[in-house]
């Protein structure tokens, strides 16, 4: 059987017009509620701004073959147990027949600030992912082969996110591919290397302009980081897991 992909290039730019205009709205409410606004927090913690890419996630998942499983996207029920924490709060989580399918944070990020937050992005990403493969070393999801661990990010493609940066470290040289990279291109080296060190089963990572309210524009940054690859990924795990668990006996 071959991978659906669920028309996933068009509800990338659905997807992309619904996290600007929410953004956009989330601002105006707050300007109009007369608070200030520091470092445009208001679009960041809406909560809604990535809803288009869980859409195009859930229709990736019923679309080959777990039409019936249960996908997970109200807060109450996103946690799994951790094993250095409690727990975690994931944005999208799948189960089906009492397995732990997929796992997927969605992520996003604007200017101004793009130096802090990329680092707290990273140990963010770090973090969940050693958390998780530990605690599922340790039994916490009971037996079972291992579930698709995912991890999306937008960026705003601006003039700040292109540009060179320029780092201090003033006892050893900088990693390879670190020197004079971008704010982007330090995301597609960091989602490359979350997937070689086996940190998540897949990691993308999309830039895309203000203007793309209007159009829907996005960008893939390398092969490697693509939205294709990613929901390919998504796919091809889930229609395994569907056979497996489909034909396993009750």
């Amino acid at each position: 059987m071959s991978l659906d992909l669920a028309n996933y290039e068009q509800k990338a730019r659905t997807a992309v017009r619904g996290f600007w205009s929410t953004r956009r709205a989330a601002q105006e409410k707050q300007a109009a509620s007369g608070k200030l606004d520091q470092g445009e927090r208001a679009g960041v913690t809406a909560g809604k701004n990535m809803d288009g890419f869980l859409s195009l996630m859930i229709d990736v998942i019923r679309a080959n073959g777990l039409a019936h499983a249960q996908i997970h996207q109200k807060r109450a029920v996103l946690t799994l147990p951790g094993y250095f924490r409690p727990t975690k709060l994931w944005d999208v989580l799948v189960t089906y027949k009492g397995t732990l399918v997929a796992a997927i944070e969605l992520k996003s990020q604007v200017g101004p600030s793009f130096g802090n937050n990329f680092n707290n992005r990273a140990e963010e990403a770090l973090g969940t992912a050693t958390d998780f493969w530990t605690a599922y070393r340790e039994g916490a999801f009971g037996r079972q082969p291992r579930p698709f661990a995912g991890w999306l990010m937008l960026v705003e493609d601006a003039p700040e996110s292109r540009s060179a940066v320029n780092d201090r470290s003033p006892h050893f040289p900088l990693m390879a591919g670190f020197k004079g990279a971008s704010y982007l291109q330090r995301y597609d080296l960091l989602c490359q290397r979350l997937v070689k060190e086996g940190l998540y089963s897949s990691a993308a990572v999309l830039a895309t302009p203000r203007s793309a309210a209007k159009t829907g524009q996005c960008a893939d940054l390398s092969p490697m980081t693509g939205l294709r690859g990613f929901v390919a990924a998504l796919a091809g795990h889930v229609a395994a897991e569907a056979a497996r668990l489909d034909a396993a006996p009750p």
